[in-house]
C-alpha cells in the first residue's frame, strides 16, 4: 500500500514536469487524425464517438479510441483497446505497447472525455503527443488546450461546441 502512494507521487511529478515543459503547437492545420480517451467507469456511450468522427469528417482508420478502467480483470471488459492502472508504471512509464503507441501517435486532436480525477487518465492525456487537446471540465486546466464544460451524457452539446470552436480556430 505504501508503494502505491510512492508510485502515485512519482507519476504526479512526471505529469507536472511534462506540463511545465509542454510546447503548445501553433499549427493551424486541419484535423485529420483524432484520438479519444474515455473512462469506462463513467458509463459513456462509446458508439456516439462514431457519430462524432463523422461530424469531424475523420475516416475510421484515422480515429482511435482508448478506454481506461479501474477493473483489474480483463474478462469484464468488452472493448479491445482497454487498459487499467497495471499498464502504467512508476514515473510515467507505460507497460503496454498499444497504449505506448497511442501516446506516441501525433494526433491532430486528442479528446479527453472523462471527468473523474484519476492520476492514470491525467498521465495518458499529458503524455500524449497530440497537437491539440480538448476535454470536458476537469480539476487541472493545464491538461487541455480547450475545455468544454458540459455533462458527460450531454453528447449533442459537446459535439456542437467542439465543432464551433474547431471552426473558429480554423481546424475544420
Amino acid at each position: 500500500m505504501i508503494f502505491k502512494g510512492f508510485k502515485e507521487k512519482s507519476n504526479k511529478k512526471y505529469i507536472d514536469k511534462k506540463l511545465k515543459n509542454r510546447v503548445i503547437s501553433q499549427d493551424n492545420a486541419r484535423i485529420k487524425k483524432v484520438g479519444v480517451l474515455i473512462n469506462k467507469d463513467e458509463a459513456i456511450d462509446v458508439k456516439w464517438f462514431d457519430t462524432l468522427a463523422g461530424a469531424l469528417k475523420v475516416t475510421p482508420n484515422n480515429f482511435q479510441l482508448i478506454v481506461f478502467t479501474k477493473e483489474k480483470r480483463s474478462e469484464n471488459v468488452s472493448f479491445n483497446n482497454t487498459y487499467n492502472e497495471k499498464n502504467i508504471g512508476w514515473g510515467g512509464t507505460i507497460k503496454h505497447p498499444d497504449l505506448e503507441r497511442f501516446i506516441n501517435t501525433a494526433f491532430d486532436l486528442l479528446i479527453s472525455y472523462y471527468t473523474e480525477e484519476s492520476i492514470h487518465l491525467k498521465l495518458i492525456t499529458t503524455a500524449s503527443n497530440a497537437k491539440f487537446k480538448v476535454g470536458v471540465l476537469q480539476e487541472d486546466e493545464r491538461l487541455n488546450d480547450l475545455i468544454i464544460k458540459t455533462d458527460l451524457k450531454d453528447y449533442s452539446t459537446f459535439e456542437t461546441e467542439l465543432l464551433k470552436y474547431l471552426k473558429i480556430l480554423n481546424k475544420l
